[in-house]
């Protein structure tokens, strides 16, 4: 699979356009997996913690997240580094995402984003969410997510309605290959 970028305008357009409902009965429980599996090595080749379908070319509302268990207040940035160096996380497939309830309290914190290669920015978003959505079999789903987790949550579905994190940045950076690894824990 290959990650689509705002470098290219023709995949730009595609990942500004909001996604199409994942439809189950279009799917085998086989096909389902097999994408989840593609989508999960293409993340982890590249170092990101969370994926859009659309990310990957797909017009499906659905994304993948891998979140370090032990380091839930790391910035995106660092937790792709420990996942690299560590394979334990808590893994999610979530089809169909909508956020039912977000916090008044807000946090800022650093985000990246594989379709926006080496850059960087300060983005404010609610601490604490309230996610409905469907599991790799179709059954409903209700997650509490605070902290980075939230935050993945929240830059996966902005991803899915056609929202880039950059469209929302408060501080925006540009790091080179080599500022990016010196950076990692």
């Amino acid at each position: 699979m290959k990650i689509l970028t705002v470098n290219n305008k023709k995949e730009e357009k595609f990942l500004r356009q909001k996604t199409a409902e994942f439809d189950f009965n279009k799917y085998t429980k086989k096909e389902i997996d097999a994408l989840i599996k593609e989508m999960k090595k293409t993340m982890l080749e590249n170092n990101g913690i969370g994926l859009s379908a659309n990310q990957v070319g797909l017009n499906l509302r659905f994304f993948i997240a891998l979140i370090p268990r032990n380091y839930p207040e790391q910035s995106p940035r660092e937790s792709a580094s420990i996942l690299r160096e560590s394979a334990l996380g808590k893994f999610y497939a979530i089809f169909n995402p909508e956020i039912i309830k977000f916090s008044e309290n807000k946090s800022i914190m650093e985000e990246g984003c594989l379709s926006v290669p080496n850059v960087y920015g300060l983005v404010e978003r609610p601490e604490k969410i309230i996610l409905i959505g469907y599991d790799k079999n179709a059954k409903k789903i209700k997650i509490k997510a605070w902290g980075l987790l939230a935050r993945v949550f929240q830059h996966e579905i902005d991803h899915l309605n056609g929202i880039l994190f950059i469209d929302k940045v408060k501080e925006l950076y540009k790091v080179t290959s080599k500022q990016q690894t010196e950076n990692r824990v």
